[in-house]
């Protein structure tokens, strides 16, 4: 009996001994973090069905007129740029130039004329403008000498082309004086004159105009149509 009771009491010594290595050897394969505690987080538990996306700061609008120091030249926008045109339109056009006119006094009387014309332009719009004109002719008749005048206003148009080229066109009335004195009538009579001309610029102020017009007037109880051409310069301002 005593001898069955050793026997036991031996077993369960070996059992012990036997539960306690096993734990410590477990102890010493698994890795520490076995045993720790999870850390608690404050992520929220969310609802069956709804995801949680967890919250990213929405990075501050930059400044106007200020680029990140990252942003490559090529794509930073260029500056604005100024397009001036070379040859601007101006509200006043002042002229003087030379004039020929191939006067027809009578049916069977001509008279060539030389001398210059001025005129005055102001444009109300790119297009319309008023025109104040003066010209002064000299010539010679039966070897005396002979002068037409004239000065008149009106109406005058333009139409602007490529390269500061302007087409105009122009219809003048106003007063008219014929010399020498002759028994056939007085020397002065109503006229007008019709006609246009192209200014041909050179320079943004400064082009060179060209024209050709019908002077129209009364002496000696018949009508004079006589061709008129002119040359010269326009300074524009």
């Amino acid at each position: 009996m005593r001898y069955f009771a050793f026997l036991l009491g031996l077993v369960l010594l070996l059992s012990v001994s036997a539960g306690a290595q096993t734990t410590t050897s477990d102890s010493v394969l698994l890795p520490a973090s076995y045993f720790s505690v999870p850390a608690a987080t404050n992520t929220p538990a969310s609802a069956p069905g709804i995801s949680l996306t967890p919250f990213s700061p929405v990075p501050a609008p930059t400044p106007p007129g200020t680029l990140a120091s990252s942003t490559p030249l090529s794509l930073m926008p260029a500056a604005p740029q100024d397009v001036t045109s070379v040859f601007e339109s101006y509200s006043w056009q002042a002229y003087f130039g030379y004039t020929y006119l191939h006067f027809f006094e009578l049916p069977h009387i001509t008279e060539n004329m030389n001398g210059f014309n001025y005129s005055m332009v102001y444009y109300f719009k790119d297009w319309f403008g008023v025109d104040g004109e003066f010209s002064a002719t000299h010539g010679s008749q039966d070897n005396v000498s002979s002068w037409f005048l004239f000065g008149g206003g009106g109406p005058r148009f333009r139409w602007s082309a490529p390269k500061g080229i302007e087409v105009w066109a122009h219809a003048l009335a106003g007063y008219s004086h014929f010399t020498p004195q002759t028994y056939a009538g007085v020397q002065h009579a109503f006229a007008f004159e019709l006609g246009g001309g192209v200014d041909l610029p050179f320079k943004p102020r400064w082009a060179i105009r060209l024209g050709a017009d019908a002077m129209c007037s009364r002496y000696f109880s018949t009508y004079q149509y006589s061709p008129k051409a002119s040359a010269g310069i326009v300074f524009k301002f």
